[in-house]
Order: C-alpha cells, then sequence, then structure tokens
C-alpha cells in the first residue's frame, strides 16, 4: 500500500483502496474522517469537517465563563478539592507522570438546590481557560430509540477536538438514575445512561477532557456511574453556615451603596438555613426596597425587610393567600 492511497469505506458497496489527489495533505485523512471521492475515478478529492448534531454544537460556550473563585463565597474547602481533580491536571500534567499515578477523570457536585454547584463550575472553567461544554441531563432525554446516545457519543467527539475541554453535565440525575428491571418508558434513558458510562470507559485520563457532574438527588444516581474511574472524587455542597453566608452577602453587596453601619452578621444570624442562592436573593430583594422608595442607598431596614420576605415559609405563604382571597 503506497503513501497516496487511503482505505475508504463507501455504503452500501463496501471498502476500497483508493488514491488522493495532490491538495490532499494525507496526514489529516485519520480514522472515521468524512471525504469525497470524485465519481468518473474515485480519487479522494476532499475532506469535510467531523459531522456534529446541531443540537450538540449548541451546547459548547464559545465565551469562557466571567465567573471566578473570588465569586465564590464560604466553599473553601469545595473550591480546594475541586482544583486537585480538575485544575491541576490540565495545567500541569507533569506532576502526575512523575508521581506515576493516573489523573482524575471527572468530580460528582452534589448537595441541595443553590449551594453554588453550577458557578462552582464556571469558576473552574474561566481557570482553566478551555473549551466549556455545558448540557443539562434532560437535552439527552430524546423521543426516539437511540438519538440520546447519539448525542452523547457526538458530545464528546466535540470534546475531543477542541481539547482541553471541560464537560459540564447538570442535572444527571435524569439520566443516571438506578435501574429497574421491566418494560417501562425509562428503557431509552437507561440506554442513554449506558452510553455515558461507555464513553467515560472509551477516553483516557491523559486527553485533557474533564468531566463535572452536579445533582441534587445522589441517593438515586446508578452506582456504576459513581464509581472510581469515571467519578473520582464527589464533593458535597452543604447549605452554608453563618460565616458562609456572611461572606455570601458581602460578596453580593460590594457593589451595592450601602449606608455606613450596616450589620450583615446580624443579617447572616436571621437566615438560618438559607442557601447561597437565597443569601443573594437577599441582596438584591434589599436593592428592590430601596428603589420603591427612590433612594439611592441601602439601609439596614431593608436588608431586614428582605430576610422576612425571602425566607417566608410556606404556612406564611397559605396564610397571605386566604387572606387575599378572603
Amino acid at each position: 500500500m503506497g503513501r497516496n492511497k487511503v482505505l475508504v469505506k463507501l455504503s452500501p458497496e463496501g471498502k476500497f483502496l483508493v488514491d488522493i489527489t495532490k491538495n490532499i495533505n494525507i496526514s489529516k485523512c485519520t480514522v472515521n474522517t468524512r471525504v469525497a471521492l470524485l465519481s468518473d475515478s474515485f480519487k479522494l478529492h476532499r475532506i469535510f469537517p467531523t459531522k456534529v448534531d446541531p443540537l450538540v454544537s449548541l451546547m459548547k460556550v464559545e465565551k469562557v465563563p466571567d465567573s471566578t473563585y473570588d465569586m465564590v463565597g464560604g466553599l473553601d474547602e469545595q473550591i480546594k478539592e475541586i482544583k486537585e481533580v480538575i485544575e491541576l491536571p490540565i495545567k500541569h500534567p507533569e506532576i502526575f507522570e512523575s508521581l506515576g499515578i493516573a489523573q482524575p477523570k471527572g468530580v460528582l457536585l452534589y448537595g441541595p438546590p443553590g449551594t453554588g454547584k453550577t458557578l462552582l463550575a464556571r469558576a473552574v472553567a474561566h481557570h482553566t481557560d478551555c473549551t466549556f461544554i455545558r448540557v443539562s441531563g434532560s437535552e439527552l432525554v430524546q423521543k426516539y430509540i437511540g438519538e440520546g446516545s447519539r448525542m452523547v457519543r457526538e458530545l464528546f467527539v466535540m470534546a475531543r477536538e477542541h481539547a482541553p475541554s471541560l464537560i459540564f453535565m447538570d442535572e444527571i440525575d435524569s439520566i443516571g438514575s438506578q435501574r429497574t428491571e421491566g418494560e417501562s418508558g425509562d428503557t431509552e434513558v437507561q440506554r442513554t445512561m449506558l452510553e455515558l458510562l461507555n464513553q467515560l470507559d472509551g477516553f483516557e485520563s491523559t486527553q485533557n477532557i474533564k468531566i463535572i457532574m452536579a445533582t441534587n438527588r445522589i441517593d438515586i444516581l446508578d452506582d456504576a456511574l459513581l464509581r472510581p474511574g469515571r467519578i473520582d472524587r464527589k464533593i458535597e455542597f452543604p447549605n452554608p453556615n453563618e460565616d458562609a453566608r456572611l461572606e455570601i452577602l458581602k460578596i453580593h453587596s460590594r457593589k451595592m451603596n450601602l449606608v455606613r453601619g450596616i450589620n450583615l452578621r446580624k443579617i447572616s444570624q436571621q437566615m438560618k438555613g438559607a442557601s447561597g442562592a437565597e443569601s443573594k436573593a437577599v441582596c438584591t430583594e434589599a436593592g428592590m426596597f430601596a428603589l420603591r422608595e427612590r433612594r439611592k442607598h441601602v439601609t439596614q431596614e431593608d436588608f431586614e425587610m428582605a430576610v422576612s420576605r425571602v425566607m417566608k415559609k410556606d404556612s406564611d405563604w397559605n396564610t397571605s393567600l386566604k387572606k387575599l382571597w378572603k
């Protein structure tokens, strides 16, 4: 077989050994490359880009997220762990080679809603300066048989082409739940998960492709998805304590026009059990109360009223509805 000949598979005819034209670089003719042949001589005269589903290509975020670690409050331990698993292997792979250990492939972020899982994933993508591919698990649940599995395959093909890349799979419990016996509508979802497991096993950790998965329900995930070698570390995101809430309030209020003497520590003490998202909502609501009063500054009273509104319990909402329709 000469240097100017390649093996091409035509459907449905079969496989042919064909010549290439002078303008084709044979080094680009790799396995699974899409090419065009001349109809008369069957010479290879053009190389096409890889076929990718438009829905999959839309998952790639062109602009790197502008979130930084400074914007994440109360998660110092979680930031340290995700740096070790994701950022360090991409920036300094030689450290793992010198130690003789394999690089981690992926990490699972789990915890209640609003605790900063997505925010931290965006911050990691910003600091690693790699291609950020974000996909929701529900997007991989398709109507027709095989569509979800095909999207998973093309997702990893795109990640390899744009390496170093970071795949962030949110709501992974929508396709990664535990498998059950019997016939049901979840069969196609299980096929999609099996293809995901196959892809996780199919790439080496040295390919600069890292996986971040996020879920609120780790208790329903399949054990095959959680085993080491696929997901190497699981990081818990609990609701913030008082000091963490104070730090989050400081982060989201540092650009606000506050009057002097505002006691954010007192505000954080009133928000027992609040998530990070609720802490951010308190700052936004405080600004809205000031806006309602046509003021250009936010007071302590605005924050206290915002806490009472954001932290209002379901029983209080039911009471309000009863009064409204009385």
